[in-house]
Parts: C-alpha cells; structure tokens; sequence
C-alpha cells in the first residue's frame, strides 16, 4: 500500500508530461519555422512537468527558459504555454510567490516583445488578444492554486484537530479511569480492610484465650484466622494495583503478617489445599513435570483458579473429595481440579460469578477453560494456560 501510495502520483505526473509533450509535438510539425532546437526544448520543457510536485521551483525554470526558445524562435502561439502553466500552478501550490510572477512576467514579455516586432496593422490586434488571454490563463493557474493550497492547509488543520481531540478523549478517559480505580482502592481500604481486620484479630484473641486455658483450638477457628490473614495481604495487594506504591504506603492496618503484598501464586498452593482441608474437605495435590518460575500473571490465574474451584466444591458438593493436578509442560501450564460429587451431566450446574471469572482470567492469557460435569459424576475444572506473554 505504501509502494502504491508513494509512486501513484509520480506515474499521474509522468502520463501528464507525455500529453504536453505529445500535443507540443503535433503543434511542432504545423509550425513553419520550428526546427531541432524547438524539439529540443519543447521534449526538455515537457519533461520538467513531471517534477512540479516534488521540485517545483525546478521545473518551473526549466519550463520557462525551454519554452521561451520555442516561443520567440517558432512562434507557436499559445500552446507554448501549456509547460510553464503547470509549473506555476505548482509553484503557487507549494507557496511561492515572487518565482511564479516573474516566470509569467519574463514568458508573456518575450513573447509579447517578439510578437510585436513582427506584427503589422491587423496582426498587432490579435497578438494583444493573444497576449491578454495569455495573462488570463497565467492569473487562473495562480489563483486555482492558491485555493487548492489553502483547501490542503485546511484538510490538514481538521486532520490535526481530529488527531488532539482523539489524544483529549483517551487522556479524559485515562484519568476518569484513575479516578475510578481510586475511588475503589479507597472503598476497599475504608470497608473490607476494617471487617478482615477486626475479623481477624478477633480470631486471634480466640485462638489465643484457648491455649491459654490449654484447651484444643478448633480447626475452623484456625482456618478463620488464617483466611483472614490471607484476605488482608490479598487486599492489600490489589490496592497496590489501584493506587500508586507511594500512596499505598501507610494504609495497613498494623498487622505484621500483612508486610508482604505479593499476590498468591503456585508457592501458597499448599496452604490453600490445607485451610480447604480444615474445613473438611478431602483434597489431594498432584504435581507433574519440572516446577519452576512461572509468569507472574499465569501464576497468580493458576491459584485463583484453584482457589475459587475448591471454593465451590466445598460450597455445592457437600461431602464430596477434591483432587488437584498441575502439571507444568514445555508450553504451557495444566490446572485441573476433579471432585466426586452430586453434578451430573443431564443437570449441569448453572455458571456464576467464580465461573465466569475463571473463564475471564483464562481468556486473557490466551488460554482455554473446560468446566463441565463429568461422566462418572461430579465436576471438572480445566485450564491450560500458556507460558509465552499474555494474548
């Protein structure tokens, strides 16, 4: 396209020389006195039009000496004219001025001069009218191109307000979007992060006052506690996402289990498998292939996906036992998470909310998501993830 673009016009040029060059020719061979210097100078004068857009000052002066040898040696008429009538008007487009005016003054003076000196009686009448509709057409070409360079200077501007208004709607829509990211970091910190918080100090005092009778601590009671800890650095660290690092600074709540804010990933993977545990689900964790660094996106979609899987099935197959599979490929990464429970496919669960941000999370990574019951009964979670950068 930009080949195109870039030799259309010099080939338009081009066909435009050959006509002036042609017509020129066929006035040449009806002209008496022409000869191989008029030849000369009307193929030369032809051939500088197929520089008037890129060199217009050039082929202005080319065309101009070429056919003022023609015009006062052969005395052609008006045809001489065609060639230094494009050139000015590209003269005039480019933004010239005083080059355009003195080719025209120096053309129509020769020729009017020679015109004269060979004039008598009726002949010195036509070579006014002649000289008259010469300075008509040279004033037309000036003033057609003066208007098509400020309709170009107009395309132009509009182009170029068009360009800043665009750049004005993505910068209001850009901060309105920081705004907004703001006022949700700024809800979260005032609301989740005061319940989580008072939720898990309470836990503590719980957990504390029955060891200090000596008294066994419930499972539950340590899995709330530890849950919630996990809330509070998982909220932290979405709003250090929301906001600047500088303005998040200051915003915990005092808890020393919170310094760290780095999203889960695969590394809290047994944790997750135990607090689910603590619940009373039966869970088992397989891992296969060679562990190592994952990207840090895929890593955290990885725990979300089990995280929320496990969610559910301890949330809609009562009783039921997990089983949890990574398996780490040379391209891309397994997630899978099995239950036995009560799903079946002739009754399949209705998708919710965790479901379709599985799926979401998925999507972005330039994945694939299987959720589906599966044929001995219970349901199945899973996501091949790719490790290359994000679809």
């Amino acid at each position: 396209m930009t080949f195109r673009s870039e030799w259309r016009p010099l080939a338009l040029d081009g066909a435009l020389a050959a006509v002036v060059a042609v017509m020129l020719s066929a006035t040449l061979l009806v002209t008496p006195k022409a000869g191989a210097l008029d030849l000369a100078a009307v193929l030369v004068g032809s051939l500088a039009v197929i520089a008037w857009r890129r060199a217009p000052l050039v082929a202005l002066l080319v065309s101009t000496v070429c056919m003022l040898v023609y015009s006062v040696h052969a005395e052609p008429g008006p045809p001489a004219m065609f060639p230094v009538l494009v050139a000015i008007f590209g003269s005039v487009r480019a933004g010239h001025r005083l080059a355009p005016a003195l080719a025209a003054a120096v053309f129509l003076g020769s020729g009017l001069t020679a015109n004269l000196a060979n004039a008598e009686g009726q002949d010195l009448k036509d070579v006014v009218q002649q000289t008259v509709l010469l300075i008509g057409w040279f004033l037309t070409a000036g003033v057609t191109a003066t208007v098509a360079r400020h309709r170009q200077a107009y395309v132009e501007q509009a182009e170029q307000r068009a360009v800043e208004a665009e750049r004005t709607r993505e910068e209001v829509a850009r901060r309105r979007a920081g705004e907004e990211r703001l006022r949700i970091a700024r809800e979260l910190h005032d609301s989740l992060t005061h319940s989580i918080s008072i939720i898990k100090v309470q836990a503590g005092v719980a957990v504390h006052l029955a060891r200090k009778r000596g008294e066994e601590v419930p499972g539950a009671l340590l899995a709330i506690q530890e849950a919630s800890g996990d809330a509070m650095r998982e909220l932290r660290a979405t709003l250090e996402v929301l906001r600047d690092s500088d303005a998040h600074e200051g915003e915990g709540e005092g808890e020393g289990e919170g310094d760290e804010t780095r999203a889960s990933g695969l590394d809290r993977l047994d944790d997750l498998v135990e607090r689910a545990r603590s619940t009373g689900l039966p869970a088992t964790v397989t891992i296969s292939g060679v562990r190592r660094e994952l990207p840090s996106e895929v890593d955290r979609a990885a725990y979300r996906i089990v995280q929320e899987a496990l969610t559910n099935v301890s949330r809609h197959s009562g009783g039921a036992a997990a089983s949890v599979r990574i398996d780490y490929g040379g391209e891309e990464l397994v997630v899978q998470v099995d239950d036995d429970g009560q799903a079946r496919r002739d009754a399949p669960p209705v998708p919710g909310v965790g479901l379709l941000g599985m799926r979401e999370r998925v999507t972005a990574l330039g994945g694939r998501l299987l959720t589906e019951p599966r044929p001995e009964g219970g349901f199945t979670v899973r996501a091949e993830l790719p490790l290359g950068e994000p679809a």
